[in-house]
């Protein structure tokens, strides 16, 4: 099941390259989620999703962060356990920075 939200993504990083002859290319968003309700728990934290290979981060790579992002993600399951999979993420434009467009030096 796709559906479609808002993300306050903190940062992201890439990985890609050959480990034991095995090569691997990833996109790895780090963003904010609420803490469950409860009497020991009060706040916010960091979570991690994967998203794809390591061209997705050059999407990213030049924009300014935190940002709020639109994404679309998609909920699997294997039968016993499920998993959220990030599809797809679009920096929003924000009226402190007229665009996402790439930070310049």
């Amino acid at each position: 099941m796709q559906f479609k939200s808002t993300m306050v993504v903190l940062g992201a990083k890439s990985s890609k390259g050959e480990f034991q002859g095995r090569p691997y290319d990833s996109t790895q968003v780090f963003y904010k989620a609420d803490l469950q309700e409860g009497d020991n728990f009060v706040g916010e934290v960091g979570e991690s999703i994967k998203w794809g290979t390591s061209a997705n981060f050059q999407k990213i790579k030049d924009c300014e962060f935190p940002l709020i992002a639109d994404v679309v993600m998609e909920q699997v399951s294997n039968g016993k356990t499920s998993a959220l999979v990030l599809l797809d993420l679009v920096p929003q434009k924000s009226a402190s920075t007229s665009s996402m467009a790439p930070k310049t030096a």
